[in-house]
């Protein structure tokens, strides 16, 4: 399978359905790709502006108070929100079950983490994170009283009111963080701004769907909602101790300082990759439920995300690897040089995440969570025998090491699964990752010869003819393979505007 069938179909993903799916999936792509980039964009202009502003110590602080509150928010998961998507029959039955005991759970792990932030203060050995950890337990109220009913943007592929629900948390947690760090200079607008956002994305939950959730704890049907949803919680759980696990042991042993670089460098270099494959993600896995009794169809679908996702991930990838220097010394400051190198690694990590997450939705739309889980468990073991040697002998950039030795071997692992359970070839995945390889490849070369030989200024300006001389050299690596190869990635573009346009 090469890119010259996707131009033929475009962002339809060549999948031989009915129109009102293919209709879904592209209004869906659109909304998805936006609600996407209003969050990441608002928070990464923001940590641009915090960073400015605020010390390493005090982003590693706020690390502590969130490292907490996930901890008890993922090993609490009940997966229901994704057991209600999975499910073909009519859900409605179940939705008070799930928001009551959402509900309960909420409060519960309000109380909980009031009482144990003290001793998760001692833990880190950061005394003043106690105050920080059980104000920002408010979020766990506001996030288990939202209305369940917004289940069904996802569902039903509503993404224009899910990018409703999620962009104006967002805008309010960006206008609330940067106008309170600008009066108090201070740690607490970023504690501030994420309540704000949970609070704001409540009351939408409720403005923008009709639905209104009673009161119903219907043991029954939390079981059998509990029967799929135990895998997302474990693989929740694996998903956490993998993505979070290495920023506790950073924290414990290099102190909250070093926490803070490697946090921002984490977010700076995996957030535009990441945010791409997520976009994908949000409308494959609904999507790909509702082809989940045709296989041959539905392997057509993962090929073409899957190019489609290279295509785009590869070229921000080695963009963040190669300004990553400048980037940091001019809109971050000199007091954050010490993360470059972590975050160039950090990189390779965020482009096989992306490539990674094309995997899932298959997994889960199959109603076989537990392969997610099986890799996840998998890539938990490579980065458990690593990271604490790596990270004694050479801090965080041996962390950096050891996530992404591990996610390239269960990178592997994942692909054997894939061509297992879909039929595929081998030669298939291989063909859709070859030329958007090659093609980055020759455009990092290309801009390091630019950016040694001195011909491009130091500064913004730099950094923004750089870019621009990129995009361009991918661009046009992507014409001239077109002309000698059945690369036609330029006709996927071409294509895909022209959908988005009939259908936005």
């Amino acid at each position: 399978m090469t890119l010259k069938q996707i131009a033929n179909g475009g962002w339809k993903f060549l999948w031989s359905t009915d129109g009102s799916l293919k209709k879904g999936v592209i209004r869906g792509s659109i909304w998805a790709f936006l609600s996407r980039a209003v969050l990441r964009s608002t928070t990464f202009f923001r940590t641009l502006i915090l960073a400015r502003i605020l010390a390493p110590q005090d982003f590693g602080l706020f690390g502590v108070a969130l490292l907490t509150l996930s901890t008890l928010e993922t090993f609490s998961q009940t997966g229901f929100q994704q057991a209600l998507i999975q499910k073909k029959e009519n859900t409605e039955g179940y939705l008070d079950a799930a928001w009551t005991t959402l509900l309960l759970r909420g409060i519960f792990l309000f109380v909980i983490l009031y009482f144990i932030a003290p001793y998760a203060a001692i833990f880190f050995n950061v005394p003043q994170a106690k105050i920080f950890i059980r104000v920002i337990g408010l979020s766990l109220l506001f996030r288990s009283f939202t209305n369940i009913g917004i289940i069904y943007f996802q569902k039903e592929l509503e993404l224009n009111k899910e990018f409703i629900y999620h962009s104006s948390g967002a805008v309010v947690d960006f206008i609330v963080t940067i106008s309170v760090v600008l009066i108090v200079r201070s740690v607490w607008a970023l504690v501030f701004g994420l309540l704000a956002g949970d609070l704001i994305r409540l009351i939408m939950s409720y403005l923008i769907h009709p639905y209104r959730p009673k009161l119903n704890l219907n043991l029954e049907k939390a079981k059998k909602l509990f029967s799929y949803g135990k895998w997302v919680m474990g693989s929740s759980i694996l998903a956490f101790l993998l993505n979070q696990g290495d920023d506790v042991l950073v924290g414990k042993l290099l102190g909250v300082t070093t926490l803070g670089l490697y946090q921002v460098a984490y977010s700076i270099s995996n957030l535009p990759v990441t945010e791409t494959a997520l976009a994908i993600h949000s409308i494959t896995f609904p999507a790909y439920s509702k082809l989940q009794d045709n296989l041959p169809k539905l392997r057509k679908a993962y090929l073409k995300v899957l190019q489609f996702t290279a295509f785009l991930s590869f070229p921000i990838a080695g963009l963040i690897l190669v300004l990553a220097p400048d980037f940091t010394m001019i809109f971050l400051g000199e007091k954050w040089m010490p993360m470059v190198p972590t975050m160039q690694l950090l990189t390779l990590v965020g482009l096989l995440t992306s490539l990674g997450t094309t995997a899932s939705p298959i997994f889960y739309s199959l109603g076989k969570p537990r392969i997610v889980a099986e890799l996840q468990s998998a890539q938990l073991f490579f980065l458990a025998a690593l990271i604490f040697p790596f990270t004694l002998r050479w801090g965080i950039l041996g962390t950096s090491l050891s996530l992404v030795l591990a996610t390239l071997a269960t990178s592997i692992i994942e692909v054997y699964r894939i061509v297992r359970i879909t039929n595929f070839r081998i030669s298939d995945l291989l063909n859709a990752l070859f030329y958007p390889s090659l093609n980055i490849a020759i455009t990092i070369l290309f801009i390091f010869l630019i950016r040694f030989s001195g011909v491009v200024p130091v500064g913004v300006l730099g950094i923004l003819l750089l870019t621009l001389v990129a995009i361009s050299t991918y661009l046009g690596i992507a014409c001239v393979l077109d002309k000698v190869s059945n690369y036609k990635a330029l006709s996927v573009i071409r294509e895909s505007f022209s959908l988005f346009r009939d259908r936005a």
